[in-house]
């Protein structure tokens, strides 16, 4: 089932969102609407969608990057961006931390950032350069309200960002370089194979 996906401007998506209980996590109701999220994400599609997205105010995310998804982009911009598959799977009331220990362990901080264009269901249309942390620690329940701790870097953490401000009331542009906002088609047409800091120092610039 596709539900509906609401747009900047829903008081819903201002909102600090809920936590759910152990019970909620696992009743009827809850377990349907993660069904009823995915297939929302996949049809969109999407490689994140918050419940808040569609309406409801719950610490609730989907996430999944599939490789078909990355099929427009060459081998060097799946490298700069750090991006690969994801599997689909849930959050339940996520928290982060910046940085991973892994990386703390090999006297790397492991909090490095990068910017690129980043865009969201709920802005539809437009696309920004945003910048993020290279690498995040998740701390969060998963569909069976049992605990997950995910370590992730680049495009993974990205996403991890991205979906889990919609939980705290943040979007994207909340947080872009605001003269870089453009429309996805001319960010297509116009900046797909340009390099970031090109396209920073263009959209920065004031006549």
């Amino acid at each position: 089932m596709r539900l509906k996906i609401v747009q900047a401007g829903e008081e819903v998506l201002r909102k600090q969102a809920r936590a759910l209980t152990r019970d909620e996590i696992l009743s009827p109701q809850i377990q349907q609407l993660i069904e009823h999220m995915r297939d929302t994400m996949r049809d969109a599609p999407g490689v994140g969608l918050a419940a808040p997205q569609i309406g409801e105010s719950l610490q609730l995310a989907v996430i999944e990057d599939r490789a078909e998804y990355q099929r427009e982009l060459t081998s060097e911009q799946l490298a700069a961006r750090g991006r690969k598959p994801v599997p689909f799977h849930v959050l339940v009331n996520p928290r982060f931390t910046i940085g991973n220990n892994q990386n703390e362990n090999n006297g790397n901080t492991g909090n490095s950032s990068n910017t690129f264009f980043e865009g969201c269901l709920s802005v539809s249309g437009y696309t920004a350069l945003v910048s993020r942390s290279n690498a995040v620690t998740v701390e969060c329940l998963n569909e069976r309200a049992e605990p997950v701790t995910i370590v992730a870097t680049g495009w993974y953490a990205r996403i991890l960002q991205h979906e889990i401000d919609h939980l705290n009331g943040i979007l994207y542009v909340d947080r872009m370089q605001p003269r870089t906002l453009t429309t996805l088609e001319n960010a297509r047409r116009i900046w797909k194979d340009a390099p970031i800091t090109e396209v920073q120092a263009r959209l920065s610039a004031k006549s």
